[in-house]
């Protein structure tokens, strides 16, 4: 099968997903579910910014964790700590243009020396919280990332030119991007929009701040990284598409729970996983012109991102790629080579893609942010050998929801098929046995916005 085929016959799913929960195909009217505010900010996202986010980072020469961050390097515009520094005062224009509505920080930390670091290091990861209006949901944090560090064919290279144009100025932009467009509009839930170092040396940086959200109880819903999202200009790219990848089962689960998963069919249904169908059909609501591609992997071969430092701190994380990569422009040094250009390079990033890579992280921020929690205790009924299913959940604390939604899927099939809209209860019998199907909830507020779907535990 080609790339090509399989990447008609993956977009299918999402496609579908749209027709039956929103009742309309793909190039008609906009989704009854389109929120006209954040519409209107997707609309907003830049390609020309974007670029301008990327050369300028580029600018910086060479971005490597251990490259110069001393105040002379600074000032002359080189190395990682002029990069951070840019990063931190980008942020704090957003804010001054939206009345100091974002909180500007940076979370720093020395990284003992290890395998990739010579010496006791200063890594910075630089944020801005956009903290949610409602007092409940500003509990939930959606929160979106690249990582701003650079690298050439050496490791210990922290003079030559590393461009990182695709891997990952890409990515920081998009960041950058959301923050920009998204801190114009009010939510009820939290956006942080960060950008992470130390990602080339063993994911350093994210490690740091994923194991610091959990040490302040942060209620972080979903994380979605981008890390090369330039839609690198080389023949089979594909600039309608996106990868998302997303783990199956997460680390951190019990030895009774994975019991669970494996009697349960629940190999497919991790939180990670609803995350990723979450984005493909907020894609849809939204008419985007970049699909995206659901991966159930992790990460590609030999690879790894900064999602899986939040993956492995307990938090749903998505990590998304362009659809083929050009490994002529990763990690290599820039040289013309038997006629072949290496080196990662700005010329070689597709701006509009990148733009629209934003637009799919944006959309699906502000759908979270916008949406009422997720259901609570859902439970399906199995004390009972009978054909329909039972469920039953609790409201979430916030009070937002109005309604909900059931979702499911035969067991088989990769994304939710069949929704049953559930209004003035908090459970629902649907006539289809449990025993061929997956089901989830997910709570809808008055406007129609919905929380990331909750697949339900059995009850006996």
């Amino acid at each position: 099968m080609t790339d090509e085929a399989l990447r008609v016959g993956r977009a299918v799913v999402p496609l579908l997903l749209g027709c039956l929960l929103c009742g309309t195909g793909s190039g008609q009217a906009d989704s009854p579910f389109a929120d006209p505010r954040i519409k209107a900010a997707l609309s907003e996202i830049s390609a020309a910014h974007i670029r301008s986010d990327i050369e300028k980072l580029v600018s910086f020469q060479n971005r490597s964790t251990l490259s110069a961050q001393d105040p002379a390097a600074i000032a002359q515009g080189h190395g990682i700590g002029a990069a951070r520094e840019w990063i931190k005062s980008e942020f704090e224009r957003y804010s001054r243009e939206c009345g100091g509505c974002l909180e500007v920080k940076t979370d720093t930390f020395t990284q003992p020396a290890s395998e990739r670091v010579s010496s006791p290091t200063v890594i910075s990861n630089v944020y801005a919280v956009l903290k949610g209006t409602d007092p409940e949901d500003a509990k939930r944090i959606v929160l979106v990332t690249g990582h701003y560090d650079s690298r050439n064919s050496s490791n210990e290279n922290v003079t030559d030119a590393a461009p990182g144009a695709n891997d990952d100025a890409s990515g920081t932009a998009v960041s950058l991007e959301c923050a920009r467009v998204l801190s114009k509009v009010k939510f009820p839930g939290t956006i942080i929009f960060l950008a992470v170092a130390g990602e080339e040396q063993g994911l350093y940086g994210s490690k740091h701040f994923a194991e610091f959200a959990k040490s302040q109880g942060w209620d972080v819903e979903a994380v979605l990284n981008n890390d090369i999202v330039g839609g690198d200009k080389s023949p089979g790219q594909d600039p309608h598409a996106v990868r998302v990848f997303s783990e199956s089962i997460p680390d951190n689960v019990s030895e009774r729970e994975l019991r669970m998963i494996r009697a349960l069919g629940g190999e497919n249904d991790s939180a990670s996983r609803e995350l990723a169908r979450y984005i493909a059909q907020t894609a849809h609501t939204y008419r985007l012109e970049v699909a995206p591609l659901l991966e159930f992997r992790r990460d590609r071969y030999l690879r790894g991102g900064d999602h899986i430092s939040f993956n492995q701190a307990g938090f749903a994380a998505v990590r998304f790629t362009e659809f083929r990569e050009n490994y002529d422009r990763q990690h290599q040094n820039v040289r013309v080579e038997n006629g072949t250009q290496y080196g990662d390079l700005p010329q070689y990033v597709d701006f509009d893609y990148v733009a629209g890579v934003a637009r799919v992280n944006a959309a699906t921020l502000a759908s979270l942010a916008a949406a009422p929690a997720p259901p609570q205790n859902v439970r399906l009924v199995t004390k009972e050998l009978v054909n329909d299913s039972r469920l039953e959940w609790e409201a979430p604390a916030d009070g937002r929801a109005t309604s909900y939604e059931v979702l499911w899927r035969a067991t088989a099939a990769p994304d939710w098929e069949h929704s049953q809209m559930i209004q003035n209860a908090t459970k629902a019998t649907v006539p289809v046995s449990k025993d061929n199907v997956i089901f989830a909830v997910q709570a809808v507020d008055e406007a129609g916005h919905r929380s990331l779907p909750v697949v339900p535990q059995p009850e006996r």
